[in-house]
């Protein structure tokens, strides 16, 4: 099949789950022998996937976007000029500085881009659906990154005729963040929406479940395939630190729960036979998330602890894994419930326990992988417990993370996740062929 996948990029500054979820799964279909194409939504793809086969031009600019939300002018400027605003140089730039935006106008674009061909950006929809139907472009199936991406698919579908999937990951925290009205107005365009596209994936049955009641989506509609990681690299050395060690990898910004983090290891550190014990903190971070990491660093240096505290300024692929062989323990205490969390799998694939909140999809993650444990959401106390009770044990933390390791080379590798949704897409072609016949 040719197989098209729409994501949107947040560029280089911080670790995105979605973008890493998307790059390795397009790389996985290639392999198994398909035609695949990602298509980079706003800025540039992560430089962690350049060179990667497949990637089409950048479409829906993120200064373009902006400006035609903005001024009836840009709605109608010509494509060269047009072109200039998505200079990758540029668009980089901006993505350095995504944050910066004002919660009204991110509530007001968001609305315009789920109205589709209703929207103030329908030059650029109308751009991408003219690129796609081409006979050199036109797809077997596409495939959007997230429901946020709704908006595009009822043109897809008239113009070019294929079936459109729709991958759910993470979307409701972004939806519920809106300022009213635009939260409540965003889940009714989405509802009216959804009959556009022909079936949704899900990353994880918590998350299936969650958009089906939220979404009013049939269960005839929705599939569940969880994320699978590459696991090239990540073999186990079977060595763990000689200094306890506690590891974040996300990024570094309230919502993940770093400050959290940051107090309960405050609370280890009071234990005498933690007294040596080190923080490592890495996944990057946006502009807007300099003063919460100001006041990070204040507190850690008004403790007398910065020395034993590392914030790390490099993630890809190369770094992450050697940082991981340097941890304990991994912990991105998450603040609200998510839908899946990618730096889980990579910890286990290296063979690093973590320790997680009992929310969201972390009950069902860990009961599979046996990886980890959970600890009451939002409680320092609770956290610091079950963090101390593992840097305590080596032995108890090498169990696990060994047993989550090998159940992520079962369950969780990317070519499984490829092969389950290559599977799922062909059904799906499948059936609207049939219906059209």
């Amino acid at each position: 099949m040719r197989i098209i996948q729409i994501t949107p990029s947040a560029g280089d500054s911080f670790y995105c789950e979605n973008c890493l979820r998307d790059a390795a799964l397009a790389k996985a279909i290639i392999k198994l022998g398909h035609e695949g194409l990602t298509i980079p939504l706003y800025i540039p793809l992560p430089s962690e996937q350049n060179g990667s086969a497949g990637i089409s031009p950048i479409f829906y600019g993120g200064l373009n976007v902006y400006l035609q939300q903005k001024s009836a002018f840009f709605r109608g400027t010509p494509r060269w000029l047009d072109r200039l605003f998505d200079s990758p140089r540029l668009l980089n730039w901006i993505g350095r500085m995504a944050g910066m935006t004002s919660t009204r106008d991110l509530g007001e674009t968001t609305i315009s881009m789920l109205r589709g061909e209703k929207g103030r950006q329908i030059k650029e929809l109308d751009r991408l659906v003219e690129w796609l139907d081409t006979q050199e472009n036109r797809p077997d199936i596409i495939c959007l990154s997230n429901v946020l991406l709704a908006g595009l698919a009822r043109s897809i579908k008239q113009n070019l005729g294929v079936p459109v999937v729709c991958l759910l990951q993470d979307e409701d925290g972004f939806l519920d963040g809106l300022v009213s009205p635009y939260s409540q107005q965003a889940w009714q365009i989405l509802a009216e929406r959804v009959d556009d596209i022909d079936a949704f994936i899900g990353v994880s049955k918590y998350y299936t479940h969650t958009m089906q009641q939220r979404l009013r989506l049939g269960p005839n509609r929705t599939h569940v395939v969880y994320t699978g990681i590459s696991l090239d690299g990540y073999e186990s050395h079977g060595t763990r630190p000689e200094v306890p060690t506690i590891g974040y990898l996300s990024r570094m910004c309230p919502d993940k729960g770093l400050d959290t983090l940051v107090d309960a290891f405050l609370k280890l550190k009071k234990n005498e036979k933690l007294r040596e014990a080190k923080l490592r903190v890495a996944g990057g971070k946006r502009s807007d998330d300099e003063a919460f990491l100001k006041k990070i660093r204040q507190k850690l240096r008004s403790r007398g602890v910065i020395d034993d505290v590392e914030f790390l300024p490099d993630f890809d692929r190369e770094a992450r894994i050697v940082f991981l062989r340097s941890l304990s323990v991994l912990s991105v205490p998450e603040k609200q419930p998510v839908a899946y969390g990618l730096y889980v799998l990579e910890a286990l694939a290296a063979g690093v326990p973590v320790v997680e909140p009992a929310s969201g999809v972390f009950p069902e993650l860990l009961e599979i992988t046996g990886g980890g444990l959970l600890f009451e959401p939002n409680n320092v106390e609770a956290l610091a417990d079950a963090l101390g009770s593992l840097l305590l044990d080596p032995t108890k933390a090498r169990r696990l993370g060994e047993q989550g390791r090998a159940t992520v080379s079962e369950k969780f590798n990317i070519e499984q996740t490829a092969e389950q949704m290559v599977r799922i897409y062909g059904q799906i072609a499948q059936k609207c062929k049939d219906h059209d016949a």
